[in-house]
């Protein structure tokens, strides 16, 4: 079974002071996720795009309880998600207690999760809080739109003053070094909310790329990750609501007129996002096998709220948060380059390329640590190992899955045998497609012991400390 071991450590993992999808060993002071630039997380949406997707929980009013639902996904699966999702919200009472949403998101990067948020915002006609019915669902005429889209006018100057208001919140995000996947006027292909339904380029993208400009520009907030969104409506036309790549950094999809989205859908998506990445902003189904094996370049899904345990039976949330291809809270890290150095395991001895070797299916072995490129190592972020004299990776043998399967050198090529996670609380080295671990064979540390592929156990053979 997968992740028997990960559900075992499970409450170490959602505190763990160093995480990431190939961690390395940090201080005990460290936090899981340091401060990082946006482009850190781009980098790794990107490196995860064809091969995994991390796992996500939107958390809907009360912006007093904006964990809620996050917990519910631990009392299922024993695991907090990769991404937790938050909003900026409507009604008085919310937008008085933002803050509590901001401490929550502060809270969740320190523990090994990425953040998003969205906004729920009231009209620029109107007041800072207002109802849903009749103020976030409402529809404003031809004329105010206009006038809210074009500079100098007094809807356009309400516009951003509405926008000031999210500004000191958000820029506490900046300055702890935290990006967010930022997520406004969602769904503006729909007619249900004031500021959709506008296709063209002076309709509801032409409002986007003023957002962007106000808070990205004016307002130096160069921490937010932009991601645009639309629904799955069957209307299709979605590329006439996009702002451009120069002001889109995600393309999204939220998915409500069916389950999953269909493949048209996704090719729809994938025509206007290019190398951009693509994510689930928002669905009432998990994601299945098949959809990620068909679909595989969403870089993120995101559940709604109340539809985790309403719209889903627990072993449907349990079989995504298990699936191999699922990212959860512990098990990456946003980085900008790889590190470099010697992998340490049985006796303190080091994986090792035999004889310097750089050919195809050259053996992998344990030997006493050296300096020198055979036992030079690189992981990063797309869940490879490498080794840069060869410029091979770390690969099972035939892409074989069973017991005893011997581990060599091979042209990186992103298959299954060539991923590996490093679970920090136990130090395996993990293939999630065989569910089996790195291991010195017969658990000796003679040099010269290949390495290989076995069940996962926990033992001293299998515990590996990656560079750092």
């Amino acid at each position: 079974m997968r992740r028997i071991r990960h559900l075992l450590f499970s409450a170490s993992a959602a505190t763990a002071l160093a995480a990431a999808l190939l961690a390395w060993p940090a201080s005990d002071n460290a936090q899981a996720f340091p401060p990082t630039p946006k482009e850190n997380v781009l980098n790794h949406l990107r490196s995860i795009s064809g091969n995994h997707i991390i796992s996500g929980q939107h958390n809907k009013e009360p912006a007093s309880a904006p964990g809620q639902y996050t917990q519910q996904v631990k009392d299922v699966t024993g695991q907090y998600p990769g991404l937790w999702g938050g909003d900026l919200m409507f009604t008085p009472a919310d937008v008085a207690n933002r803050q509590r949403v901001v401490d929550q998101a502060k809270t969740e990067w320190a523990n090994g999760s990425l953040v998003s948020l969205t906004w729920h915002v009231c009209p620029p006609t109107g007041g800072s809080g207002c109802a849903f019915e009749g103020g976030v669902k409402s529809r404003i005429t031809d004329a105010q739109f206009t006038q809210t889209v074009t500079d100098g006018t007094a809807l356009n100057a309400a516009w951003k003053q509405r926008l000031d208001e999210a500004v000191p919140y958000l820029r506490q995000l900046k300055d702890a070094g935290i990006p967010v996947l930022f997520r406004p006027l969602h769904e503006m292909n729909e007619s249900w909310n004031w500021w959709g339904n506008r296709p063209g380029p002076g309709g509801s993208a032409r409002l986007f790329q003023i957002t962007r400009d106000h808070l990205a520009g004016t307002r130096g907030l160069d921490n937010l990750i932009w991601v645009w969104n639309v629904q799955d409506n069957p209307a299709g036309g979605w590329s006439n609501y996009y702002p451009g790549d120069r002001y889109a950094d995600v393309v999204s999809l939220d998915v409500w007129y069916k389950n999953h989205p269909s493949s048209a859908d996704y090719q729809q998506l994938r025509s206007i996002a290019g190398t951009k990445p693509m994510a689930l902003a928002e669905t009432g189904k998990m994601p299945t096998a098949a959809l990620l094996e068909s679909q595989p370049r969403w870089a993120w899904f995101m559940m709604w709220s109340e539809h985790l345990r309403g719209n889903n039976s627990n072993a449907e949330i349990q079989a995504a948060y298990f699936h191999p291809r699922v990212l959860n809270q512990g098990e990456f890290a946003p980085s900008s380059a790889a590190s470099t150095g010697p992998i340490t395991g049985l006796a303190g001895k080091c994986v090792d390329a035999r004889a310097s070797g750089t050919a195809n299916g050259t053996v992998v072995q344990l030997y006493g640590c050296a300096p020198g490129v055979a036992q030079t190592w690189s992981a990063a972020g797309d869940g490879t190992v490498r080794n840069p004299h060869s410029g091979r990776c770390l690969d099972i043998a035939g892409g074989a899955t069973a017991n005893g399967t011997a581990v060599q050198l091979w042209d990186c090529n992103g298959s299954a045998a060539q991923q590996w996670r490093h679970d920090t609380s136990t130090g395996a080295l993990r293939n999630p497609a065989s569910g089996r671990c790195l291991d010195v064979t017969g658990n000796t540390s003679a040099d010269g012991t290949r390495l290989q592929i076995w069940d996962c156990t926990g033992g001293a053979n299998q515990r590996w400390a990656l560079p750092g």
